[in-house]
């Protein structure tokens, strides 16, 4: 009895019984309209299946997801908080006593409740006091303006000059634009986001930096780390697969090689697993174990390729988010609002610089920063700006040496033994990008000898 006797709060009194069965009436007709219930009749039910689909298939039901127009969830956000507002003051004009901590406040427990169905019967139905699992009707209404207020009385962005964070928006001062003002409207681009992003990509590029000189101390020397890259470089082509899965690859194989030793016999076993892990990292579709055996000559069987696999992944915990050089190199492009034949060129010096040991270390963002710069000076001679040294927060003066060491790159591959990148930028695929006469020029050849001479 007393889980079903109310108490008054402000008397802790016991109610008489027509309060008592006045107020029970209250609150059937109250649950009644706001279906604050957690299992709803049948012909509820009825109107809220219609995003589910069974597949007698595969045994299960497959939730459809359903998109919704801005525009949509505006309108129906503005007459929900319509019809809230006419739901509040009507119920405030009413008196209306509040429940009893006992019967609502206390542990879950299962109740029987019995309410008017639609063909005017009682309608049996369970109850979970204080624990309803499906929202009422006017917290969905009130879900409804609490989105709506979010949108329309959204903070304009600010552009306040406090704070040292390098995307602070105090950046944006007449000499710096904003280039990601007209994406608001693309969610793939998420503007919103997109500089918070970057810097936490440079913070895990520190994360995960790679040491100067990691394979010293071990059998390995830089040019077998260099002749292994080339040829990936070329099972890479073959398998035709993502740029970012040849990057992440070198990427693997470093972050790997400078924690565990490894034999020269061993080196090729670790380049193919690599790009095994890369592939399933990046690719939809990603070659299979055998197809990597098969590339090595039957060199090392499946087993050898699994347990290495597995060994990368507990020397690496797991940890394959360090960002790359071509993420870096796509903002800076959009920064400099450059033509595809700048950013394919500095897409060659990037993967010129990927086979030499000596810039392994580098940062990812500096080495997309210098191979932007170094291709816009030799093209067309185009300028730093402020935004593009805002965007990749790299300064002129930073970018110069390194600049000078990739300008050299180009010279060198001309003659080098290592044919593999340049031969795959010389096909039309990469608009021939590694035969075009302006890595002749006197620019380039400029940039190469001042290299030399601070060597």
């Amino acid at each position: 009895m007393a889980g079903h006797q109310l108490m008054d709060t402000n008397f802790n009194a016991m109610p008489s019984e027509m309060d008592y069965n006045q107020e029970l009436n209250f609150r059937k007709a109250k649950m009644t309209t706001e279906q604050g219930l957690s299992r709803l009749t049948l012909g509820e039910i009825g109107n809220r299946v219609s995003a589910i689909t069974i597949d007698t298939s595969k045994g299960g039901a497959i939730k459809k997801e359903i998109l919704q127009p801005t525009d949509s969830i505006l309108t129906r956000a503005r007459s929900a908080k319509l019809r809230v507002s006419s739901s509040v003051s009507s119920t405030a004009s009413s008196k209306e006593v509040p429940p009893s901590k006992h019967e609502f406040g206390g542990p879950a427990f299962m109740k029987q409740k019995t309410f008017a169905g639609d063909e005017g019967g009682p309608v049996k139905v369970e109850w979970m006091p204080g624990h309803n699992l499906l929202p009422s009707a006017s917290r969905i209404a009130e879900g409804d303006v609490a989105l709506f207020d979010a949108m329309s009385q959204a903070a304009p962005m600010d552009v306040s000059d406090d704070g040292s964070d390098a995307f602070s928006k105090a950046i944006f001062k007449e000499h710096i634009e904003d280039i990601d003002a007209e994406d608001a409207g693309n969610p793939q681009l998420v503007s919103l986001y997109v500089n918070p992003i970057y810097s936490y990509m440079r913070q895990l590029e520190r994360k995960y930096c790679i040491r100067v000189k990691f394979l010293e101390g071990s059998e390995l020397t830089g040019k077998m780390r260099a002749i292994l890259i080339d040829w990936l470089c070329q099972v890479h082509n073959r398998f035709h697969l993502l740029q970012e899965t040849l990057y992440l690859t070198v990427a693997i194989i470093d972050r790997y090689l400078q924690v565990k030793p490894c034999s020269k016999n061993r080196l090729q076993l670790v380049g193919v697993t690599a790009m095994l892990i890369a592939s399933k990292y990046e690719e939809m579709y990603a070659p299979e174990v055998a197809d990597f055996v098969y590339i090595t000559d039957n060199a090392y069987t499946k087993h050898d390729v699994r347990d290495m696999e597995q060994d990368i992944l507990r020397t690496l915990d797991f940890s394959f988010g360090r960002p790359l050089c071509l993420h870096f190199l796509r903002r800076n492009s959009k920064a400099g609002q450059v033509d595809a034949t700048k950013h394919t060129l500095a897409k060659y010096l990037m993967e010129l610089s990927m086979i030499e040991y000596d810039m392994a270390h580098l940062k990812p963002s500096h080495i997309a920063g210098a191979s932007l710069y170094l291709a816009m000076a030799v093209l067309d001679g185009s300028r730093w700006t402020e935004t593009l040294r805002y965007y990749s927060a790299y300064s002129e003066e930073e970018l110069v040496p390194l600049a000078r060491k990739l300008a050299q790159l180009v010279v060198k591959a001309e003659s080098h033994k290592l044919v593999a990148v340049r031969t795959k930028y010389s096909s039309s695929k990469f608009m021939k990008i590694a035969v075009i006469p302006q890595l002749k020029s006197k620019t380039l050849l400029e940039f190469a000898n001042s290299g030399d001479r601070d060597s």
